[in-house]
């Protein structure tokens, strides 16, 4: 079977507060919306933001809990970018985790949780190239 990812979607609690995140801290256009759903055009992939009622409707589950166990991932050229993109991302309404730093792995890293707690590294790593259509090759 082919390594592939078509869709994330994440559980929102305001749909608006959301969108306001993702269009203004890190730029992103919707390609399509509504009053339950925005969907993003990213690198490969799509990006959903589903109200969270409306999402534990469609999946026929209710009580879906925070999120917590799982981090998203934002690639950046360079280490400078790093900083400025978590600027951005807290002004737009997103909460500071970690501050920026070097982990001892190598590259430079922080982490901001969106309005709904998910968590987002904003990163850079030199072995990671990026190209022109944003997809990232792991290299080491």
């Amino acid at each position: 079977m082919q390594q592939q990812i078509s869709v994330i979607t994440l559980g929102v609690g305001d749909l608006a507060v959301s969108r306001r995140f993702y269009v203004t801290g890190f730029g992103w256009t919707p390609v399509f919306e509504n009053d339950e759903i925005v969907f993003y055009q990213m690198n490969g992939f799509v990006l959903g933001t589903f109200w969270k009622p409306s999402l534990e409707k469609d999946m026929g589950r209710t009580g879906l809990v925070a999120p917590g166990a799982v981090s998203l991932a934002h690639n950046v050229p360079a280490q400078d970018d790093v900083a400025a993109v978590m600027e951005r991302l807290v002004e737009a309404g997103g909460r500071l985790i970690r501050p920026a730093d070097a982990p001892p792995h190598g590259g430079f890293r922080g982490y901001v949780a969106d309005p709904d707690d998910h968590a987002w590294e904003i990163a850079w790593n030199p072995a990671w190239a990026i190209d022109d259509r944003g997809h990232v090759t792991f290299g080491l």
